[in-house]
Formats: structure tokens, sequence, C-alpha cells
């Protein structure tokens, strides 16, 4: 069991090895990214929401 345990740690530690890690500028920008596309989204599903809202409030 313990042999097995340590085979697995062994393999784990290799494969890691081969990730291709991102540099700390690539993580900056793609975090940016993700931020700006959320906020993006954001504004569109608020504006969409705010527009429906004021439709519904004409008619009722």
């Amino acid at each position: 069991m313990i042999k097995k345990i340590l085979q697995f740690i062994v393999e784990a530690k290799a494969e890691l090895m081969k990730v291709n890690w991102p540099t700390k500028q690539q993580t900056l920008n793609y975090t940016l990214i993700v931020i700006g596309v959320s906020l993006a989204v954001a504004l569109y599903l608020g504006g969409l929401d705010y527009v429906f809202s004021t439709i519904l409030k004409k008619f009722i």
C-alpha cells in the first residue's frame, strides 16, 4: 500500500513538471480580460433588465 502511494506521488510530481504554467504577465492579462468581460455582460444584462422592466411598468 505504501509503495503504491509513493509511486502515485512520484508520478504526480512528474506530470506537474510537464505542465506549461502561465507567466505572471499572462495571468494578469487573463484576469483583466475575465473582469472586463464580466463587467460587460453585467452591464448588458442590467440594461436589458431595465428596458424590460420599464416596458412592463408601462403596460401594468
